[in-house]
């Protein structure tokens, strides 16, 4: 019987585990890095416990120190939810040997699983449907690209320890296999400790659909349907829902069995997941099995009424599954969107800052938020940048679509840019609601996705210019009333002149670019002028409420402020900018193509040599951060001079990376 849980994991997934084991009656125990100290899962639990520096590979990763925090707090087993190592054999191994419950599968099927060329092996053995591909040992780039001549291309790279879309590449053509393989190969050493890879035919239009499985040691092994999740950007999951659109029960019925079968091949106890690729036709082959809980299980919890942590601790803990395979029952249509921490008008580029007001909506039968971050939290450059999973669900998909779009709407965060916008914009695409998905719906459909940036640009950045002098104003009569003669022309605030309106020089940094603005103002009228556009805008700012109009089209938001962040909270839109000072904005134009990390992160390889000339869009060098590669090309025509940093260098977001003169540098 459990009677203290350590979760050795940290975020909404911690949050989530402690909710159940609390309804249940267990004790829990937190643990946490420095970066984690004052986290809302440290909060939420009974017990909490340091294991070390920030950086994962210094405290979460370090199984030792959480078995020594298990033991210290005389907790009796530990759940390590998702990620981190959930899927590390020898820690499973490592709890058994300590007398701990791991809450996963045994030793022996984790490792069955971590390999993915071995998966591969079984899963053929078992007579689970296999895609074409090189699943072998061995791993020189002669042999490999061979394979992928011989499978024919388009072909996928793969991470034989991967997960989470790292260590992954595609490759169109012969010509570009060797640059594919060896980002590959980087990304997954980086991020595994391992760069052996495995090829396979790269399909077209696949849908990513995965079954939920569970199995407990009486030898009952059942599915709970399907979800899919192919809507991903950077081959990582950001929607998903259940059941998967236009999968029928004889589909359902056949995928549900090939994943038992692939879970009793190898032994398995507890919550896994099979996923499987879906080609057009209907035909569906074994991708890989996650033998963990996955990010996305509460649209299955939403659509068969069950709580999955319950029935992990449950099985963990000897009992038989709670239902048989004909007691599972579907109810309507679930979706979850993933809340980042990221600016998708650049390419997604992980972002950290701190959180100064998270706004959610209403939680009820219908709409559903696991979170691991308040208001004041700061998203830390050393983990994941998810701020919060949104789930809804209704009755049928249409409906449960209306839900995810009223819920996006009133769901905000300040202090940090976010994919809310894109989100919103993606499930407004026509095929999106047709159910016309596969894992290239977002680069398909990017034109749609993206067309609303440029026309929003303009209105973001009057709408900032205003908000700022407006802002400035409204502490100038703070501080006007606190003192002086309140009849005396002085005290206006607007800058107002005898017979001209008043004019202003703004420089705004709005989704990583800076931008100088020229504003005239009369009253609350404003003429903004920037990048040769012209905006007239009346405003109005009572304490945080701002009111905007802009065309005829009035928006009332929120406007909050931090120094110089500004956050502009409009329903369905929150507009992030900073002001730049004139001294910053005087350095930033002398530099002309100086090269700034659009992140925190550590080099990973620099891509030309110094004196080199290059074209604009080259790649320079590779950054990782929050375990995702991203290069950095030249902004322009012109001559890499130097790097300023060396591999393995970790760098502050904003930091210069390199001297690099423009061509039409003087």
């Amino acid at each position: 019987m459990i009677t203290k849980l350590l979760i050795a994991n940290r975020g909404e997934i911690a949050c989530r585990v402690i909710r159940t084991a609390r309804r249940m009656g267990i004790a829990t125990v937190a643990v946490f890095s420095d970066a984690d100290a004052d986290a809302l899962h440290v909060t939420l639990a009974d017990e909490a416990v340091w294991i070390g520096p920030s950086p994962a590979r210094e405290s979460y990763l370090r199984g030792e120190r959480i078995i020594e925090a298990a033991q210290r707090t005389g907790a009796t087993a530990i759940h390590p939810g998702y990620g981190f190592l959930s899927e590390n054999a020898a820690f499973a191994q490592q709890c058994e040997d300590n007398g701990l419950l791991f809450i996963g599968p045994p030793a022996s099927a984790i490792d069955a699983m971590g390999s993915k060329s071995a998966a591969k092996r079984i899963m053929g053995d078992a007579g689970v449907p296999l895609i074409p591909g090189y699943h072998g040992e061995e791993q020189t780039a002669s042999l490999l690209r061979s394979e992928a001549q011989a499978i024919g291309y388009p072909v996928l790279l793969k991470a034989v320890a991967g997960g989470g879309g790292k260590g992954m590449r595609i490759a169109d053509s012969d010509a570009e296999f060797e640059t594919a393989l060896q980002a590959a190969i980087r990304e997954s050493r980086a991020s595994f400790g391992d760069d052996r890879m495995l090829v396979e035919k790269y399909l077209a239009r696949p849908r990513h659909v995965e079954v939920q499985v569970f199995c407990d040691n009486f030898g009952n092994a059942v599915y709970l349907a399907e979800r899919d999740c192919s809507v991903q950007r950077r081959h990582q999951k950001v929607l998903e829902e259940a059941p998967a659109p236009g999968v029928d029960d004889t589909l359902r019925s056949a995928m549900g069995a090939a994943a038992v079968d692939a879970a009793r091949a190898i032994d398995y106890r507890g919550a896994g997941t099979v996923e499987f690729l879906l080609d057009d036709d209907g035909r569906f082959y074994f991708m890989e099995m996650n033998t963990r809980l996955q990010v996305e299980h509460p649209v299955t919890e939403m659509i068969t009424g069950q709580d999955l942590v319950e029935w992990q601790l449950r099985v963990a803990q000897g009992e038989p599954l709670p239902l048989a395979q004909a007691d599972i029952r579907l109810s309507g249509h679930a979706f979850e969107a993933r809340i980042y921490a990221e600016d998708p008008a650049q390419d997604f580029i992980p972002a950290t800052g701190r959180i100064s007001q998270l706004m959610l909506p209403a939680e009820n039968a219908h709409v559903r938020v696991d979170t691991g971050v308040r208001s004041g939290d700061s998203i830390s450059p050393y983990y994941d940048p998810l701020i919060a999973k949104l789930v809804v669900w209704d009755s049928s998909r249409e409906q449960a679509l209306n839900r995810l779009r009223t819920a996006l709407r009133g769901f905000h965060v300040a202090g940090t840019v976010t994919n809310l916008d894109f989100l919103y914009r993606l499930i407004e695409v026509d095929a999106f609601s047709e159910g016309d998905i596969d894992t290239g719906f977002i680069a398909r459909h990017e034109a749609t996705i993206f067309r609303h940036l440029e026309t929003d640009a303009v209105g973001d950045l009057a709408s900032g210019a205003v908000a700022v002098l407006l802002s400035r104003q409204h502490e100038r009569a703070q501080a006007a009333d606190q003192h002086g003669d309140p009849g005396s022309p002085w005290r206006l605030t607007s800058g107002w002149r005898t017979n001209a309106p008043a004019m202003h020089r703004l420089t705004l940094r709005y989704h990583g670019s800076v931008h100088s603005l020229r504003v005239e103002q009369r009253e609350q009228d404003f003429r903004v002028i920037t990048d040769g556009e012209e905006t007239t805008v009346s405003g109005a700012l009572q304490e945080t409420r701002l009111d905007i109009t802009i065309d005829g089209h009035r928006r009332r938001g929120t406007l909050i402020r931090n120094d110089a962040h500004y956050s502009l909270v409009f329903p369905g839109h929150t507009v992030e900018f900073h002001e730049v000072d004139d001294e910053h904005a005087a350095s930033e134009e002398d530099a002309g193509g100086a090269l700034s990390a659009p992140m925190n992160g550590t080099i990973v390889t620099l891509l030309v040599e110094p004196g080199d000339s290059v074209v604009s869009g080259t790649p320079l060098l590779i950054m990782e951060a929050m375990k995702m590669e991203h290069t950095v090309r030249a902004p322009a025509d012109g001559i890499l001079e130097r790097f300023l940093f060396a591999p393995g260098d970790l760098v502050d977001g904003g930091a210069s990376l390199a001297d690099f003169l423009a061509e039409d540098t003087e």
